[in-house]
């Protein structure tokens, strides 16, 4: 058997091998510094961002968005799409259900000059459009919109009432095999939005199930499950819906965490309601009464009159964001928080010395006479 410092050798002649044939990186250690950090879009919920773990959609990586109709699925990517701008990159809108309003789409924060639309005829067409996108590298966020919506050619061309049994999942299957180690060499996120379907003759547990087969629920990083549980109103006009959001499968952080948050009819998602919801829940911001106040300014009177002042002063608004993803450790004000809280701690842990144990002194003991000595003798 060869001795350990025979296979280390041996070892690293293949990974110089493997680094000429398929280029540096191919194989590396796990915990090398090599390895970046995960990067996010933000959700333009902090509610979810938290719930998410690492502050937001993980880039490089499948996500699937999936709810009954008109839970705010299209909304949430929206938001995403109008982050990922913000922050410089470019994104897409595969319109497979050709239903995008461009105005409503605008109104979230979209920049509606710059985003790619493409409204494919068959299944086909919209994965083939969106796999030589994300190859481009030049691509940060694809939405497609929906998986239900990606008919495959051979149903689109044959007769209604047709049996075509399975040509959908055989598509995403094959579609998603080819585009997962793209979309993580290129840092391209994909969000798959995909209906609800029941399954018939299930008598325990959910009936509900996604279309487009089971590959999408193994490649996606992350799931979200999105549903309506009550309708905001102003006086007697509804003015919004209350959304609850789970991550039902998550891959960068533990999973089955819930967030909660207002979606505001033509407004989109009220990121200022999240912020003084947890606000006051991780007490950064103070609820005295019906008053809320932020280091001593009054934010107003009412939750509404509250969210219409951070709406008018972003900066503070961002002031508070930050503070409460720095508490939560999400993020990198999360990370940035609590490598200055371990640097502190390490600055002031007292050096503590070993105290310094003194030997007693012995009395020296008179030496007897030779005389006397010599008399005992």
């Amino acid at each position: 058997m060869p001795s350990p410092a025979d296979r280390e050798k041996a070892l690293e002649t293949a990974l110089a091998q493997i680094d000429r044939q398929f280029g540096k990186g191919s194989v590396m250690r796990l915990g090398s510094d090599e390895r970046a950090p995960v990067a996010v879009i933000p959700t333009g919920s902090i509610a979810l961002d938290v719930a998410l773990g690492i502050g937001g959609i993980p880039r490089g990586r499948i996500v699937e968005i999936y709810g009954p109709e008109s839970s705010g699925k299209t909304t949430l990517t929206l938001h995403a799409i109008a982050n990922a701008q913000k922050g410089g990159g470019i994104a897409a809108f595969i319109d497979a259900e050709h239903a995008l309003d461009p105005e409503y789409a605008k109104k979230l924060g979209v920049d509606i000059d710059s985003l790619l639309v493409s409204q494919p005829d068959t299944g086909e067409q919209a994965l083939e459009i969106a796999d030589m996108l994300v190859r481009s590298g030049s691509i940060d966020l694809i939405v497609i919109d929906s998986v239900a919506a990606l008919v495959p050619r051979a149903e689109i061309e044959g007769e209604m009432g047709d049996a075509h049994v399975g040509l959908q999942a055989r598509l995403m299957s094959q579609a998603l095999r080819k585009l997962t180690g793209a979309l993580s060499q290129t840092q391209t996120t994909m969000i798959f939005i995909n209906q609800l379907r029941e399954k018939v003759g299930v008598f325990f547990g959910s009936p509900e199930t996604t279309s487009g087969g089971k590959a999408l629920k193994f490649y996606a990083s992350v799931r979200l499950d999105i549903r309506r549980i009550e309708t905001l109103k102003d006086g007697t006009d509804a003015v919004g819906n209350r959304t609850r959001v789970k991550v039902v499968k998550n891959k960068m952080a533990p999973p089955f965490k819930q967030a909660e948050f207002d979606i505001l009819y033509g407004i989109g998602i009220s990121r200022e309601g999240s912020l003084i919801d947890y606000g006051v829940e991780h007490e950064i911001v103070r609820k005295s009464g019906a008053w809320y106040t932020y280091d001593g300014d009054q934010l107003g009177q009412g939750k509404e009159n509250a969210r219409n002042f951070l709406l008018e002063n972003p900066d503070m608004a961002n002031e508070i964001e930050t503070k409460i993803l720095a508490k939560l450790g999400v993020g990198a004000a999360g990370k940035a928080a609590a490598a200055a809280e371990a640097s502190n701690v390490a600055s002031i842990v007292p050096v503590v010395e070993k105290p310094v144990v003194e030997k007693p002194t012995q009395t020296p003991v008179a030496e007897e006479p030779a005389a006397l000595r010599a008399a005992g003798e």
